[in-house]
């Protein structure tokens, strides 16, 4: 991720409801849009709470990236650091240096639109970091620190009872084999396992099932994707790749693992809302066949 982000053109309001685009003014109330998706009511009954990173929309502002979450009928966003908060503030960024009166109008915002913002990362894990998730209500931090962080890490997630994911960009990254997860999280409190993300297992050359096998009661929260192809190649809608999308969900499902799963779609970038809401419509339809044989 680049925390410096070029923003590029923002649809204008007579092309709002075929993109799925809800505009907003000052930041604050939006004007509804034709919703793209219906959000994942079948998930939400398996314990499966979906959203979208917002580096997903990395052109877009935050609160653009808000609005887009929203139409999709979801109710949860990852921040990501260095985001522009919005076409009125384009100076101002996600972040915890983030003002409390910055804060206090982002809170709004997400209240206004009935998303919440539980995950933060790829991002910081000291004690700023942790005071900022407390005040904004966010559960989980994902990021990538160094193996002799984790006695000072232990002691700030049990203190502000929040978590920490450790993300496996792909190799040569620190924490790209599960492996060096299950080992920096030996002996560690729960709240320190995995951010599992499923797309950087796949351009690692490794198995997304398999992994996710592997990390069995040490999974926090997922970035969640499907490539067209192992050992590379860009995100597809879920379901049409090659990572067996249905596969991971029914190993998941079979360990009972509730949790975040945040929509990370890396590609087609300033068009990509059609395809994140066939994302939606398979990861539901898929729930609720799994439901059913529960």
């Amino acid at each position: 991720m680049k925390n410096q982000l070029d923003r590029r053109g923002f649809l204008r309001m007579a092309g709002a409801a075929g993109a799925g685009i809800g505009l907003i003014s000052l930041g604050r109330s939006p004007l509804a849009a034709a919703p793209v998706a219906k959000g994942a009511p079948n998930a939400e009954k398996l314990g499966w709470r979906l959203g979208c990173q917002a580096y997903s929309f990395n052109r877009f502002t935050f609160y653009e990236a808000v609005d887009k979450v929203a139409s999709l009928g979801l109710h949860y966003i990852e921040v990501f650091p260095g985001q522009r908060l919005s076409r009125e503030k384009p100076n101002e960024q996600t972040n915890e240096s983030m003002s409390p009166a910055l804060r206090k109008e982002v809170k709004q915002k997400l209240a206004d639109s009935g998303v919440k913002m539980v995950c933060f990362g790829v991002g910081g894990h000291g004690r700023g970091t942790f005071e900022f998730a407390k005040d904004m209500g966010i559960e989980t931090l994902v990021c990538e620190p160094s193996f002799e962080a984790f006695d000072e890490i232990e002691k700030l997630c049990e203190e502000f009872e929040i978590n920490v994911a450790l993300h496996n960009h792909p190799k040569p990254s620190r924490y790209w084999n599960p492996d060096t997860v299950l080992k920096v999280c030996e002996g560690r409190s729960k709240r320190i396992g995995a951010c599992a993300d499923t797309g950087h297992w796949m351009r690692s050359g490794l198995n997304p099932i398999e992994c996710l096998k592997k990390l069995e009661g040490r999974i926090v929260s997922f970035h969640f994707k499907d490539l067209n192809q192992m050992g590379g190649g860009h995100d597809v809608p879920w379901g049409t790749g090659a990572g067996d999308v249905k596969g991971m969900l029914t190993e998941i499902h079979r360990q009972k693992i509730q949790a975040v799963f945040s929509i990370e779609y890396e590609h087609n970038w300033d068009n990509s809302l059609p395809e994140i809401a066939e994302c939606v419509a398979y990861f539901d339809k898929v729930a609720a066949e799994l439901a059913a044989k529960s």
